[in-house]
């Protein structure tokens, strides 16, 4: 939704939603300069803000004083979840998932076993888009922990899981 702001005679009217308490004028002394400023920024502030000058007596610039600027708020990636699909014996597949409920962008995930060994995996095992991890052929070797880290250009989150064989 559109948020409205106006400006009139020195007074200031944010129209009544969530937005006013969170809202100001970066300068107190408004001439020419009418940038805002909204506090505790929320990813629902995300939408296209606009600014529009009206000059008194002036009829030629309708059309040319409207000025429109889209607002994307970013998110860290939340915790994600770690599951295990599939039975973990020996000569069995499994997949390890990795899902983060919040993101924006949409996180891309990296899985790797930190115990015993340190491992990374690459595609095709590792999808790092949909956050899974295909083991293949099981071994007692392959057991460990396994860390999944979801991130993106603000932030990251990790969730771990013990793969017992």
């Amino acid at each position: 939704p559109m948020q409205i702001l106006t400006y009139l005679g020195g007074v200031v009217k944010v129209e009544e939603t969530e937005l006013k308490p969170r809202v100001g004028f970066l300068y107190p002394d408004l001439t020419h300069n009418i940038s805002l400023v909204i506090n505790a920024t929320q990813e629902r502030d995300s939408g296209r803000y606009m600014c529009t000058v009206n000059v008194a007596d002036n009829v030629t610039s309708t059309g040319k004083n409207v000025g429109v600027i889209s607002l994307t708020v970013l998110v860290p990636p939340a915790a994600p979840a770690c599951q295990l699909h599939g039975d973990p014996t020996v000569g069995a597949n499994v997949t390890l998932s990795c899902t983060s409920k919040k993101g924006k962008p949409s996180p891309a995930y990296q899985w790797q076993r930190t115990a015993p060994t340190l491992q990374v995996f690459f595609p095709p095992a590792q999808d790092r888009g949909r956050g899974t991890l295909k083991l293949t052929n099981l071994s007692r070797e392959m057991a460990g922990l396994y860390v999944c880290t979801a991130e993106n250009r603000v932030g990251l989150a990790e969730c771990s899981i013990v793969l017992e064989v």
